[in-house]
């Protein structure tokens, strides 16, 4: 939820956002540019660039043929689960995943990785010292915590920031955001610094899309540490929102997990220690050299570009499409992310 829309009314104009339908109302010029157009041709200033200590790195063993498998993990923002991603943090910093592997491949839902003994008290890999226990409070945040984060995100924008979010504004004064809703799970959505969240009377909570990272846990009110993790491979389950904690998503290598054989077990575990995938080491890419760290950058998502972009991807009219579909599920409008070639 952006910056300038949930200053002084955070906790009303939440719940203001115009329906989905209403964008039928404002149906764009045949051939419009794609959504891929719009994106190459944002400029500059509508990117922003992730840090190195929001990324984590994850090498896993060669495939069959010998090639490496990297995956980078963004991990979330403040307000939203800091507890878990502080212990994330902690664990990286301790070595703790190097060796470990992964674990479970259920199709159409998750990859899990952890201990493989993790359920064995007497194998089990200790936890390094300093590890929280999260509440279960944590996978919600307040909608004053929440409108407290974003007045002290607009408060540190510079003017380029500033300038991009009265570009949206005057962009979309007639035509309201493709991810307004209506919801099945939430009563509002929105993206707030790049992330996709949902929100009602009561708070505002990250969404299960494709490629989300979440704790894996044991039933309540046990709440996972965030040594099990795990990131989304099929249809977005929205169902798990606010019952486990989601601490960051895969921006890069999601297919270096997707791709892997689908375990044997329940709920796709795998049964025998050769099926599982090894992972060789996870690290933050702060502690890695500066040559050798990972240069992403995502499309802000308080920029016109990105509003042009979400609506292109809920009303396409470029030359493949004969009929636009006029609307968009949240999870079905990724946030662009690229590589900082400069």
């Amino acid at each position: 939820m952006n910056q300038t829309r949930f200053r002084p009314a955070a906790r009303r104009a939440i719940f203001a956002l115009a329906p989905l339908a209403l964008l039928t109302a404002a149906t764009p010029p045949l051939f419009s540019p794609s959504p891929g157009q719009i994106v190459e041709e944002a400029p500059a200033e509508h990117w922003k660039a992730i840090a190195a200590s929001d990324l984590l790195l994850m090498e896993l063993a060669p495939d069959a043929a010998g090639k490496p498998r990297k995956v980078v993990i963004q991990l979330m923002p403040a307000p939203f689960s800091t507890g878990w991603t502080e212990n994330i943090r902690k664990l990286a910093a301790a070595k703790w995943w190097d060796g470990t592997a992964i674990v479970r491949v259920q199709d159409n839902y998750v990859v899990q990785w952890g201990d493989p003994d993790a359920e064995d008290e007497a194998k089990a890999r200790p936890l390094p010292g300093g590890i929280a226990q999260v509440p279960e409070s944590g996978y919600v945040v307040g909608l004053d915590a929440f409108a407290a984060a974003v007045e002290a995100g607009a408060s540190s924008d510079d003017s380029a920031g500033a300038a991009m979010a009265a570009a949206e504004e005057a962009s979309r004064a007639d035509q309201p955001n493709p991810w307004a809703g209506p919801d099945t799970y939430a009563k509002t959505l929105d993206f707030y610094r790049g992330w996709p969240i949902a929100g009602n009377d009561d708070g505002v909570w990250p969404v299960h899309c494709y490629g989300m990272v979440g704790v894996g846990r044991n039933l309540s009110p046990d709440t996972g540490s965030g040594a099990e993790l795990y990131t989304v491979i099929g249809h977005a389950p929205r169902h798990l929102d606010r019952n486990i904690a989601l601490v960051g998503r895969v921006v890069e290598g999601i297919e270096h997990l997707s791709s892997l054989p689908r375990g044997t077990g329940e709920l796709g575990f795998y049964e025998t220690a050769p099926e599982r995938t090894v992972i060789r080491s996870v690290q933050l890419a702060a502690d890695l050299p500066e040559t050798a760290r990972p240069r992403l950058e995502y499309l802000a998502s308080d920029s016109e570009s990105f509003v042009r972009y979400a609506r292109a991807r809920a009303n396409r009219q470029d030359a493949f499409f004969n009929i636009p579909a006029g609307g968009a599920d949240i999870c079905n409008i990724p946030v662009p992310i690229r590589k900082i070639t400069q």
